[in-house]
């Protein structure tokens, strides 16, 4: 996981304990070996079809990731802080508004479809992507019933039922697609005219 105050990676070791005033309620620590910061999360009592505790951080509130560079478009940029911000107190939330978020980016890329399931198919079988993002959005189908559902404005935020982790894997998707559809590009394109800049002061061909 990130740390949620200084966004680096640290490792997941909690400290236990159980809530003296509330009866069944549990509580853990965490301290960030980097920053040095305090991650405190909450768990309710378990009912009787629970087999493991759902964790909800409580400190500091909100989440830590971001922000988005400004070549994202903002109606997808505001998505995506949304889901960013709800995460810690609603791992389905979240998804929702990735979910939202992911389509709208498809969409304008041009892979468009009535089920996100198969843009994203559309999307894989493109070709476009580096490996490591091309796995990790492949990943993204097995989550829930993430994919399933038609677009439309009664299902856009349809909550899915998602882990916690894997809705926080949506957002590092999301920003992984972020800078290879929005950020690379125009930096690409101002390489290379730096670089035909430079050969054609040297009296040399322009690059391809």
């Amino acid at each position: 996981m990130k740390c949620p105050h200084c966004g680096i990676e640290f490792h997941d070791k909690w400290n236990m304990g159980q809530s003296p005033g509330l009866a069944g309620w549990h509580y853990r620590t965490a301290k960030c070996p980097v920053c040095k910061q305090v991650t405190i999360e909450l768990s309710p009592p378990l009912r009787r079809s629970q087999t493991h505790r759902q964790w909800r951080q409580v400190h500091p509130v909100g989440s830590n990731r971001g922000p988005v560079r400004p070549e994202v478009p903002k109606p997808i940029a505001t998505d995506y802080v949304e889901a960013c911000r709800v995460l810690p107190m609603s791992a389905k939330a979240s998804a929702a508004l990735a979910r939202r978020c992911l389509q709208a980016m498809l969409n304008e890329q041009g892979f468009k479809d009535k089920y996100l399931v198969n843009q994203v198919e559309k999307l894989l079988n493109a070709k476009v992507l580096p490996t490591d993002i091309h796995e990790t959005v492949d990943a993204i189908r097995h989550f829930g019933n993430f994919g399933a559902h038609p677009i439309n404005d009664k299902t856009s935020l349809q909550i899915i039922d998602v882990e916690p982790k894997e809705a926080e894997w949506c957002l590092e998707i999301l920003e992984a697609l972020f800078d290879h559809f929005y950020v690379q590009p125009p930096a690409a394109a101002a390489r290379k005219a730096a670089l035909d800049t430079k050969l054609k002061a040297a009296g040399k061909l322009q690059s391809k």
